[in-house]
């Protein structure tokens, strides 16, 4: 079979538990969980590569696949299905060395699909999270790669000194070449905090992955050992850094907060397509929202195939939900497919998909600054019984 060469591909590391999300990742692998009414955390990365200009997509699976594999499909959401082109679900397998099974880290991860990369024989490789909400320009980032003539470049963004601690730090040079990476350093000298996000000579990775491989004593872990070894072996690491809104959506509060961060009129994280920064997902043609007459809704997202006969105020609104009526609802993410039964109550929540509010329930309540972490949460296809209570920051 022939394989075009390519200037620059593309390997998203779509594996992730998830564990801190909890029971929204109970069966669900977390680049799949849904966002902002209409799309899944991994609609970002992708959409990031088609409207950078970069059309070979390796997407490293592994924890709950199926739903993921099946949403992925042929890449034809996102364009990547044309002669040429491809997104290429690559989960672990065995090979006849053994040198293989279930992913060990980052690195290996990418190490044990080195034979897909070869394929395409690129000159660049782009590796991306597949658990992270943002808007960025990967050509831009490979641009400034080659033009400081680095073997491997980091994407960073300025965090709070008092943040620094829980990142990986890149600490750099007046020209932003890189001097010294620490993980988690509890006294940070730097708040360029690494994003994951990193382009690499596709020859100096390779080379630096086997290597790795190849010893025992190795996290196989790029943050931990491949950027450290390339440092030690005098290579010319840059830090690239990005301005635009970024969140890792890893926790309840964060997914919760990126929600809320795309509402308003002048929202901190614009959902809306500009030109060569459109959002694309697999969606399936439903009807349009239907707003009931004596419905109440203010600053929210009411996705296509949803039904609104309550109040709605500041909240997600996913498709295919059915708010019934006298439900009230604030604050909250209703993921796709949920039910909230005439009369309940939902406020700082995030209901999971096709889960249930039964009538006169309350799920939630009064919520404090100071009481960041009491989002009540629901698993998908749970059921809140009829009048019963799920408490501020109770899970089901």
């Amino acid at each position: 079979m022939y394989f075009q060469k390519k200037r620059c591909i593309a390997m998203l590391l779509a594996g992730g538990q998830g564990s801190r999300l909890k029971v929204l990742t109970e069966n669900t692998a977390k680049p799949a969980v849904p966002f902002g009414g209409k799309y899944r955390i991994i609609d970002f990365p992708l959409s990031n590569c088609v409207n950078s200009g970069i059309d070979t997509v390796g997407i490293l699976t592994q924890y709950q696949p199926l739903e993921l594999n099946e949403y992925i499909g042929n890449g034809q959401p996102w364009g990547l299905n044309k002669t040429h082109s491809c997104a290429q679900v690559l989960p672990p397998y065995e090979r006849h060395d053994k040198k293989s099974g279930w992913y060990k880290g980052t690195a290996n991860a990418i190490y044990q699909n080195i034979d897909f990369i070869e394929r395409f024989d690129p000159e660049y490789v782009v590796v991306l999270g597949g658990d992270h909400i943002y808007k960025m320009d990967y050509s831009a980032m490979v641009d400034y790669h080659v033009k400081n003539g680095a073997s491997c470049t980091i994407a960073v963004r300025n965090v709070s000194l008092e943040e620094a601690s829980r990142f990986g730090i890149m600490n750099t040079n007046p020209d932003n070449s890189v001097y010294e990476f620490e993980e988690k350093p509890a006294q940070p000298k730097s708040t360029k905090a690494s994003m994951g996000i990193y382009v690499f000579n596709w020859s100096t990775l390779r080379e630096f992955l086997i290597a790795d491989e190849e010893d025992p004593n190795s996290s196989n872990d790029f943050g931990k050992n491949i950027i450290p070894n390339l440092l030690n072996a005098g290579h010319k690491l840059m830090a690239y850094e990005f301005d635009g809104y970024w969140m890792d959506v890893g926790t309840i509060q964060s997914l919760w907060e990126a929600n809320m961060d795309v509402l308003g009129k002048e929202p901190v994280f614009d959902l809306r397509g500009t030109k060569n920064a459109t959002i694309y997902a697999r969606n399936n043609a439903l009807p349009s929202s239907y707003i009931d007459k004596d419905a109440n809704v203010v600053n929210c997202f009411i996705a296509e195939g949803s039904e609104v006969y309550g109040s709605v105020r500041h909240s997600i609104i996913s498709i295919g939900c059915t708010v019934g009526e006298n439900a009230v609802v604030e604050d909250s993410v209703v993921m796709p497919g949920v039910v909230i039964e005439p009369g309940a109550i939902v406020r700082h929540a995030i209901l999971g998909e096709n889960s249930r509010v039964g009538r006169n329930a309350v799920v939630g309540g009064a919520f404090k600054p100071k009481d960041k972490k009491k989002i009540s949460v629901t698993s998908k296809g749970a059921v809140v019984e009829a009048n019963t209570v799920l408490l501020p920051g109770d899970m089901l």
